[in-house]
C-alpha cells in the first residue's frame, strides 16, 4: 500500500483532505490515524481567521455546500499547539495548507513553518473559492499563479504541492504552470463555486451567498480533471472530489493520482478515511494487484486497444 509523494513516502496513498480533518490530531480517538497515508491541514494564515457567520455549510442533493471562510487558528498558535501532538503519529504524514491574501503572507507563514518540526509538505492553497481575498485569485490566473508558486518554492524547506482551482479554463494548463514553477505535485481539484437559495424567505442559504460545492456530485468532473492533468504533466497528482467508496478511490487511481483526499465523507462518517484506507487495500488483494502504485495511470482506453 505504500507509495512515494513528492519524495517522501506514505503507507497508504489515502489522505485526509484539508477543511475536514480539522489539525488532525482531533481525530486520534475517532480514527486509526496510523492506518492514513496522511492528513492535510486546515488552511493555515498568518494571523487567526474568524471565518464566515453561519449558516456556512448546507447539504445538497449529493454532497455539501459550504463557505466557512479558511477559519483557523493561525500560524503560530499551531506550530505551538496544534503540531507537537501529532509526534505520536509519526507514520501519518503532515501536510500543511498554506494560505495568503497576497504573496507575502503565504510566504511568512512558510518560513515560519520552515522550523517547525513533525512537516512533511505544504500545499499552497491557491484555490479557495468563498474568500474574498487571495485564494481562487491567484489560481485563476496564469501569472499570479506563476509568480506565487516560484516565491514559494524558493522559499519552502519541504516539498511543495499546489491545489489547483477547478474553476479555470484549462487544469492542464495551471498545472504545467505549476510544475514549471517548480511544483512538486498538484492536487486536484478544490471545490466548484456554487450557491443555494430558500425559495421561502428568498435569500442565499449561504451568508456568504456562494460557497464550494463539493461530494459525490462533482466526482466525475473531478476524475476528468485528473485525467487530464496527468497527460499535461510528469508530477504526482492527488485526486479528489467525491470519493466515498474504495471502488472511487480506484478510478482516481486509474486516471493518473498517486494518491487520492477524501474530505466530505468524513462529514458523513468520521472514520471514513480508514474505512477507504482498509477498503482500498482489501480491493487490492481481492484483484490480485500486489503494489497499490501499479494502479496509477493504468486506465486502458478505446485507443490503446486500437479502437
Amino acid at each position: 500500500m505504500r507509495v512515494m509523494l513528492a519524495g517522501f513516502e506514505l503507507v497508504s496513498p489515502v489522505i485526509a483532505a484539508s477543511g475536514t480533518f480539522g489539525y488532525g490530531i482531533e481525530f486520534e480517538e475517532i480514527v486509526a490515524l496510523e492506518r492514513l497515508g496522511g492528513f492535510v491541514t486546515k488552511g493555515i494564515s498568518l494571523e487567526p481567521m474568524a471565518g464566515h457567520p453561519a449558516p456556512r455549510l448546507v447539504q445538497t442533493a449529493a454532497g455539501m455546500l459550504n463557505a466557512i471562510g479558511l477559519q483557523n487558528v493561525g500560524v503560530d498558535e499551531y506550530i505551538e499547539k496544534k503540531l507537537p501532538p501529532m509526534k505520536r503519529y509519526p507514520r501519518c504524514k503532515v501536510i500543511v495548507n498554506v494560505f495568503g491574501s497576497t504573496v507575502g503572507e503565504y510566504i511568512e507563514v512558510i518560513e515560519r513553518l520552515n522550523g517547525a518540526e513533525g512537516i512533511a509538505a505544504y500545499e499552497l492553497n491557491v484555490s479557495c473559492p468563498n474568500v474574498q481575498a487571495g485564494g481562487m485569485a491567484f489560481g485563476a490566473d496564469p501569472g499570479s499563479l506563476e509568480y506565487l508558486v516560484k516565491e514559494a518554492k524558493e522559499a519552502a524547506t519541504r516539498p511543495l504541492l499546489v491545489k489547483l482551482s477547478p474553476n479555470v479554463t484549462s487544469i492542464g494548463q495551471m498545472a504545467r504552470i505549476s510544475a514549471d514553477s517548480g511544483a512538486d505535485a498538484v492536487s486536484v481539484a478544490n471545490t466548484f463555486r456554487a450557491m443555494l437559495i430558500d425559495v421561502e424567505t428568498r435569500r442565499p442559504r449561504l451568508t456568504n451567498v456562494t460557497g464550494g460545492l463539493s461530494g459525490p456530485a462533482i466526482k466525475p468532473i473531478c476524475l476528468r480533471m485528473v485525467y487530464e492533468t496527468a497527460r499535461a504533466v510528469k508530477i504526482p497528482i492527488l485526486g479528489m472530489g467525491g470519493i466515498v467508496t474504495a471502488e472511487d478511490a480506484v478510478e482516481f487511481l486509474l486516471a493518473g493520482a498517486t494518491a487520492v483526499q477524501v474530505g466530505t465523507a468524513s462529514y458523513a462518517d468520521p472514520r471514513a478515511t480508514e474505512r477507504l484506507a482498509k477498503g482500498l487495500e482489501s480491493w487490492c488483494r481481492s484483484h490480485g494487484v500486489e503494489r497499490v502504485s501499479a494502479l496509477t495511470g493504468a486506465l486502458e482506453t478505446p485507443q490503446d486497444a486500437g479502437g
